[in-house]
């Protein structure tokens, strides 16, 4: 085969590893995909340069993201009101961006894997590294980790209360490249000159067998040990109302009363049950609670008359010297009206709520205009609901492990998940924000509870089993009996260990190469 088409092979190849790893999330949701999705992506940078590698890499990341984030262009065309030609700029960009980590780790596997023993070694712990790399450089963007391709795969993702997210990445990584060696030896196929011997095929796959099995035994152990300490532990009736209120209309000063009725009237309809609170979703009322004083009493009264405590998202602002800083906040509120505690959003969607670099960025606007740029509120912070502290998260700040860590660090029994995915529609963004949600609920055997304006809002127990979930775009009413545990996991004490490990060992041997070099 001549080098043009063998170029083009390559290329054909990378791009299809883009289109199987997006294939293995929702909406596709092909979890399988996952575990050979990048088998394409390493045939296709086989004895190629650093160089060469980084492109064939770039290829297989801006495949995979262009069609993982696709709705970007819907939700900034519809609700940011930005024309179509700069909506599909600013996906491309992001694109690129996000592409970067898969180019750097093709490039990374071919400068730093002489031998096909070394791809099988650093591929897992090169891969990992980069993730949690995005999960905070430039403010962090850990949208949909490959790990999270398992989140109903109940006793694989049990690991999570030890390795989080990226123990399962690990394992993902580890299958993709004991099967290209296996392509390698059938195929009589060298890597960096070098064929793969019988042996290596076989103890690698045999490890690999044999990790998956512990990882298997774990899940199914665990899941019988926090079924039984669910069984024991007490519990709190929670009702969960989904709005299903119209973006458009949402922020609308003539809608503003309609939003509150109702809520209020499908709250009604949770009394019944006799619920210990009943959780609204992120900006349920679209007002100043508290200073806007007709709107306020409005829902204080409603709340007043279904007699039970509430959790809701609402604006609110502060004084501060010469200047008002806003905030995307949680009230927690009791049947007289009187607010037990409020949180702010802490991790901020940048040109969702705040410009960065703004002074730089004069031109550039947010994508919810009704108030200011928001301000970050404090990281790790808790609620105490009687006798029980909980854990909020608004939005898309429960794609940040870290967060749920804090809180669970700091006691939360429960953790609360309030979100407004309307900007999404149908696409596949919903689906995805709500399967990164299961992975807090694993990694600190917490209960999660899901409000979402209009869906997905649901029920996730702290084995990360979805007890129950609302479908989008319906008005819904979902009340469930959840278990307040109290368990301690290795990941809530000491978080991101292992990752940090593996990015530890990357960089001794990238240092080690660059000396020997």
């Amino acid at each position: 085969m001549d080098e043009y088409k063998l170029g083009r092979l390559r290329f054909l190849l990378a791009i299809l590893s883009g289109f199987l790893l997006t294939m293995a999330f929702p909406k596709i949701g092909q979890s399988w995909l996952a575990w050979v999705a990048l088998v394409p992506l390493l045939v296709a940078i086989k004895d190629l340069t650093p160089k060469q590698g980084f492109y064939i890499g770039f290829s297989t990341g801006l495949a995979h993201y262009l069609t993982l984030v696709y709705w970007l262009v819907y939700t900034m065309n519809t609700y940011g009101h930005l024309p179509i030609y700069l909506c599909v700029v600013i996906l491309l960009l992001l694109s690129v961006y996000l592409a970067l980590y898969v180019a750097v780790f093709s490039m990374s596997l071919v400068r730093l894997c002489p031998h096909p023993y070394w791809c099988l070694l650093m591929g897992p712990l090169i891969w990992v590294s980069l993730e949690y790399i995005r999960s905070f450089l430039l403010s962090g963007f850990p949208w949909e980790l490959i790990g999270y391709t398992q989140f109903g795969q109940l006793p694989i993702i049990q690991i999570a209360d030890i390795f989080g997210v990226y123990g399962v990445s690990f394992c993902i990584l580890l299958s993709n490249g004991v099967i290209f060696l296996i392509y390698l030896f059938v195929t009589r196929t060298r890597w960096q000159g070098y064929l793969v011997r019988p042996r290596l095929v076989a103890g690698s796959t045999v490890a690999l067998a044999l990790i998956f099995s512990l990882v298997w035994f774990y899940g199914k152990l665990r899941i019988q040990f926090i079924q039984d300490l669910i069984s024991a532990s007490p519990s709190k009736q929670v009702a969960i109302v989904q709005g299903n209120i119209d973006q458009d209309k949402k922020w609308d000063p003539a809608f503003q009363k309609a939003s509150i009725e109702k809520y209020i009237k499908l709250s009604l309809s949770a009394k019944k049950n006799s619920p210990d609170l009943i959780v609204w979703p992120e900006t349920a009322t679209p007002f100043y609670f508290l200073k806007q004083v007709e709107l306020s009493k409005m829902v204080q009264k409603g709340i007043h008359g279904i007699g039970t405590d509430f959790l809701f998202g609402s604006p609110s602002f502060q004084q501060k010297k010469n200047r008002i800083e806003y905030y995307n906040s949680a009230f927690l509120v009791n049947p007289e009206g009187k607010v037990y505690g409020k949180y702010d959003k802490a991790h901020l969607v940048p040109f969702g709520e705040y410009v960065p670099l703004k002074k730089w960025l004069p031109f550039a606007g947010k994508m919810v205009e009704s108030v200011g740029d928001f301000h970050p509120g404090k990281k790790g912070q808790t609620l105490q609901w009687g006798k029980v502290k909980i854990g909020i998260q608004i939005c898309y700040e429960i794609i940040f492990p870290n967060l749920s860590r804090a809180m669970a660090k700091n006691r939360a029994a429960l953790l609360f998940n309030i979100t407004n995915d309307a900007w999404y529609g149908t696409s596949s963004a919903p689906y995805q924000h709500f399967s990164m949600a299961i992975f807090r609920a694993v990694e600190n055997r917490r209960s999660l509870i899901r409000s979402a304006n209009t869906g997905i809002s649901g029920f996730i127990d702290p084995l990360g089993n979805i007890v129950v979930a609302t479908p989008l775009f319906q008005d819904a009413v979902i009340a469930r009996d959840v278990p307040i545990v109290h368990e301690t996991t290795f990941y809530s004490r000491y978080g991101d260990v292992f990752v940090i490990i593996c990015l530890v060992f990357t960089s001794i041997v990238v240092f080690y190469r660059l000396i020997r070099n």
